[in-house]
This record gives C-alpha cells, structure tokens and sequence, in this order.
C-alpha cells in the first residue's frame, strides 16, 4: 500500500481537525443539550476543577405563551365579531385586545394545525391532507408525517425554559402510530410537549372520546371533553405555578368544539330556543349588518348571494324548519359553551395573578363552517352508511329530534344553509381553499403589558403560518438553528409585531397559496387568483345517492380560473379574469412555482380519495422508510 506524504497526511490531519470543529460549534447550537466540560479533570480531586451545566431559563418576566383555536367556526359565528352567537369570553378578551379581520387557515384542520405550530407552509410539512391513513398519500407534500427538521412552537419554547402542555385536539399523528405502541415521536410529547391531554384524531365523540394522556390511551370520566380538558389544562398550570413560578409556560388548548359531533348540555342549547326560527336568509342579514356596525367590513360591502342549492328558508316546509332550527340552537349552546370553558380558563389566570403577564391568541375556528353535515343535517351518519332520498333522510331526523346534541347523537351536524349563514360575508366553506369563506377566520391577539391599543381592529394580511415567527419576536427568541441536534429547516411564516402599534402599517405578508383537494388560490399583494375544482365525486353535502359535486372536470387542465382584485372586493363578488388576463397568467404562474417550492405536486383531489388512487402505506414498512 502507499504510504501517504507528509503533505497529504496534514492536510487530512487538518480535515479531521476541521471535522472535529464543525461539530463541536453545531453542538453549541444544540439548546437543551449538554453543555460541553469546562472545568479541568486532573489525577486527584486536588489539582481538578469542576464545571456544572447551567440549566436553560427563560429571560426573567417572560410572558407566558396561550395559543386558542376553535373547530369549524365560520367567519360569522361568533358575537365578537358581528355573529349573533353569545361568545362573551371572547369579546372581553378582543376589548382589550386585537381583532385581526384579514387572518387566515388553510380551510381544513389538520393542515391548519401543522401550518400553525411549525410556521411552515403545510404541504412543505407533509401535511397537504390529512395524518389519517385513508387520506395521506405516499409524496412529500401528503404523506401526513412532519418532519423532525421543521420544528414546532412547542420544541422552540421548551429548549428556552417554558414548560409546554397541550389539550384538546392534535390531529397530527399518523394513524399507523396511534396505539399505545407508538412509535411516539409523532405524538404530542415527540414534538415538544411536556404533557398532552386529548385525542390525536380529527374528530372524536364529546362524552366517550378517544381519549389520550401523555403517550398512553385512558378512559374518560363520561363529561363533557370540553370540561374535562379544561380541568387538566388549570391542573398542569397550578402543578406548574406551585413548582415554579417563575418559569413561563406555553399552553396550546384546542378543543373538539365545534366540530361535529355537535354535543352539548340541554341547559347550553336551550338558551337559545326559538332564536333561529328567522332560518338563514335572516341570520344573514342580521350579522352582515351587525359587521358593517362593528367595522368587521367595509360600510359598502354587498351580501353575496345565497348559494343556488340551498333553499330559501320561506320556502320550507314547517316541520323542516322546525328541524334545521334545532341543528343550529344545538350548534350555538355549544359554541357558547367552548367559550365558556376557555373563560373558566381564563378566570383562572386571572386569579392566580398570572394574566397581566400571558399573551393570549384566539383563532376562532381552524377552517370556515363544515358543510359535511348534508343539506338536511346530521344526527348519526345512517345517511352515509345507507344513502337514502332527501325524503328519507329529513323523515329519519324528524324522528330522531329530540337526540340531537345529545351524547345518543354520534355525529351531530347542522344542514349547509346554517354553514353560509356562520360563515357570512364570505361564499363557500370549509375544504373550499378557493373561497375567502373556507379560509378566512377571525384572530384575537391579547397582551395587556405590550398590547396598549385595546380594542382596535387590524386588516393587515395574516395566516396561520405567522403565529410561530410573531411569538418569536415578540419573546425575543431566535429561531433555533439546531433543535436536539436536527438542522432546522427555514420558517416561512412573516411576523405580525408590526402591526401591533400601528393599524395603518402595510401588510408585510405579501404571497400565500392555498389547497386543499384539488380547490386552489394563491394571494398576492392584495389580488387572488382561484379554482373551484369540481371532481366526479359524490358531494359530502348530499344525501341523495348519485348527486355529485359538480361537472365531471376531474381533468385539473381544463378547471377555470377566476381572478379577484381583494382591495376592492374583500368577499369575492366580482370575478375580473376577462378583464385583467395578464394579471391572471401571472398569478397562475406563480402558483405553479408556488406548487413545487413547496411540494403541492401532485393535485390530489376527492376522486382520487374515494375511487382508490391512492396507494397507501402499506401494513409491513421497511424501518428505513419511516425515516424522512
């Protein structure tokens, strides 16, 4: 063998000791770690030196961290902003607060929650669907497992001295790591919770849920989840508080409210009996007008239309009414209940003087009003398992009237006509990424300390990704390089500090695609270009079997763009591609760069879902795949 020269022998010594550190500078970065010896080891205790490792702390006076999102709130739900539905918590808390009126998701909940907590664009975290396996998809934008390099909130927060809890929903493990067998890197704890309690689906029933504490299954109490995770959140704080109360803490507290089932105490959905036999034409205008009072939107905004398929609400038949206006008494006792719960929440930061010194976000609603609850309502999914007649369908929830909201009702959901009602201004609902209705939510930003103009309104451009990077800022955090030794990748949300003293600032988050089954937008500087996509598929809303969602157009070619200028028409009125096509082509095309920086490719829509396109995760995964 040739031995090497002396030349090549130091600069491979150098290469060693170049190697040697990098390392040893990448570990420096690594928060949360073991700090590397600095004392002197000698033969004897005499002529050594020891060195402690300093734990991490929070700055002193540190601001607690309580982020808040509701399920499936439309727009103009809550009486907060214009909707006739009590939620009094969430008015006091916007008082003295921030109202964002210009926020947005991603018009359907699990990729809201993983747009949320990483600051990532939620297809750039694989999160494009769903965790569940009948829903994901083996692509890197779809196969619902974020990756260890795109950190949360909660890992950030932790590796800087707070504790971190989350309850209520997560929605981000995948179902193939569900059980008590783990894999558990996936659960909340893998992504840097302290402790977790709740369930690790999308939906689950109120009084029997599948119910998760830590990294284990338990079973619940029989309440209501919504008392229940509440009860544990104010356990884990006053644990905490008595421990140490000097260190800040960060609680992510994500009820099932209000997604279906819609289940509540009689003595919550009674409080508003009769109060919605005006139907939804009425609901409407009421709210559009209690908008307009409130400034929530411009003083010459137009009320779109009622959408084509849902009947006017003079034109029903009595006994129908009767029915729908008890899907949505049902629906507002349990809106109002979720804000109670986070009142009690609330209360208890007060007492324990910990408030003043808490920033406090409420997103209302992670997606626009579901319209998966048919054009006639839901009571317990017969009308899914056996496709009846609209006929059928409103006889059965006839008969079964007096079960709704009720722990007998396992999928209680209000009829489509209620979801435009509570998503008023806006056409469309959730899953529809196109439309302002399936994306736009209400956001309050709370902190009495550094927050003085109490009150106010603020119209700058949001979405979900922003909370990460805003929270960061406003501690005074950096966004870690290295999180327990993983390179992290950049975050792409735009910090929204700077529209906390001035209303008037112009808004800094310029460029945000949308999509979600195959419905797509992208928003630039105040324009939106848009594609309701329509696949031959059965339409969730419909009972009646063979009616589908729309042409059969599942070619993604042939859908129809739409372009709308949103300075000037806020809700999607008027449609402008003919008149501005060159602006049009620009947003297409920045869509499509748009769809492979952040890995939308391949569309995906319902069809592909429903008919079995989708070749999923097999039962027997080779180990080396789980890796990504």
């Amino acid at each position: 063998m040739k031995t090497p020269s002396k030349n090549t022998t130091g600069k491979f010594t150098l290469l060693l000791a170049g190697l040697f550190a990098l390392n040893f500078a990448s570990a420096q970065n690594i928060t949360q770690q073991q700090q590397p010896f600095q004392g002197v080891v000698g033969k004897t205790l005499a002529d050594s030196k020891e060195s402690w490792t300093a734990p991490i702390k929070a700055p002193k006076g540190a601001p607690n961290v309580l982020l808040i999102i509701l399920d499936d709130v439309g727009f103009g739900a809550s009486s907060i902003f214009g909707g006739v539905i009590r939620t009094p918590n969430f008015d006091t808390l916007a008082s003295l607060g921030l109202k964002y009126t210009n926020f947005h998701t991603c018009a359907i909940c699990a990729p809201t929650r993983a747009a949320l907590l990483t600051g990532r664009n939620h297809h750039y975290v694989h999160m494009g669907g769903f965790a569940h396996t009948s829903l994901s998809a083996g692509f890197p934008g779809y196969d619902g497992r974020i990756p260890s390099d795109k950190g949360t909130i909660a890992e950030i927060l932790r590796e800087n001295g707070y504790n971190t809890f989350a309850v209520g929903k997560y929605g981000l493990t995948p179902d193939e790591d569900a059980t008590d067998a783990g894999p558990f890197d996936r659960w909340p704890l893998g992504k840097g919770f302290d402790h977790f309690f709740g369930f690790l689906g999308s939906q689950t029933d109120q009084y029997q849920p599948d119910l998760v504490e830590d990294n284990a299954h338990v079973t619940p109490d029989g309440r209501n989840l919504n008392t229940q995770i509440t009860d544990k959140a104010i356990f884990y704080l006053t644990r905490q508080h008595k421990a140490a109360p000097d260190k800040p803490f960060f609680l992510y507290y994500a009820p099932g409210a209000t997604h279906a089932p819609h289940q509540v105490a009689k003595e919550w959905s009674d409080q508003y009996k009769g109060k919605f036999d005006g139907g939804w034409d009425v609901f409407r205008e009421t709210v559009f007008a209690n908008q307009k009072k409130l400034g929530i939107i411009p003083a010459n905004a137009v009320l779109p239309e009622r959408n084509p398929d849902i009947k006017a609400w003079k034109s029903l038949p009595e006994d129908e009414r009767k029915l729908y206006a008890r899907f949505m008494e049902v629906y507002a006792g349990y809106l109002t209940y979720a804000d109670n719960e986070v009142g009690r929440l609330i209360t208890y930061l007060k007492t324990s003087k910990q408030l003043d010194n808490t920033l406090v976000y409420v997103i209302i609603g992670d997606n626009g009003a579901s319209k998966e609850g048919t054009f006639n309502g839901d009571i317990d999914r017969s009308v899914f398992r056996n496709p009846v007649s609209e006929e059928e369908n409103i006889k059965h929830n006839l008969e079964k009237i007096g079960e709704i909201g009720t722990p007998d009702a396992k999928q209680t959901n209000y009829p489509l006509g209620w979801a435009q009602a509570a998503n008023t201004p806006f056409k469309y609902w959730k899953e529809d990424a196109n439309a302002e209705g399936g994306t736009r939510n209400p956001l309050i930003v709370y902190y009495p300390k550094g927050i003085k103009d109490a009150g106010s309104i603020r119209t700058q451009y949001g979405h979900v990704i922003d909370i990460l990077p805003t929270t960061l800022e406003y501690l005074g955090i950096n966004p870690p390089e290295y999180i327990r030794g993983i390179k992290q990748d950049t975050l792409q949300g735009t910090s929204l500090v700077y529209s906390f003293k001035d209303a008037n600032a112009p808004s800094r988050h310029k460029t945000q695609y949308y999509y979600i089954f195959g419905s797509r937008s992208v928003y630039k500087d105040g324009w939106k270009a848009e594609v309701f996509h329509h696949p031959d598929v059965i339409d969730l809303s419909r009972p009646k079997t063979g009616t589908v969602a729309g042409p059969a157009v599942n070619n993604f070619d042939t859908d129809v763009w739409e372009l709308y200028d949103l300075k000037t028409d806020f809700n999607e009125r008027i449609n402008v591609a003919d008149k501005y096509p060159e602006k049009l082509n620009e947003l297409k095309a920045l869509y499509d760069d748009q769809a492979q920086k952040y890995h939308i490719y391949p569309f995906i829509d319902w069809e592909d879902v429903l008919k079995g396109r989708i070749h999923h995760l097999p039962k027997e995964q080779p180990a080396s795949s789980q890796v990504n």
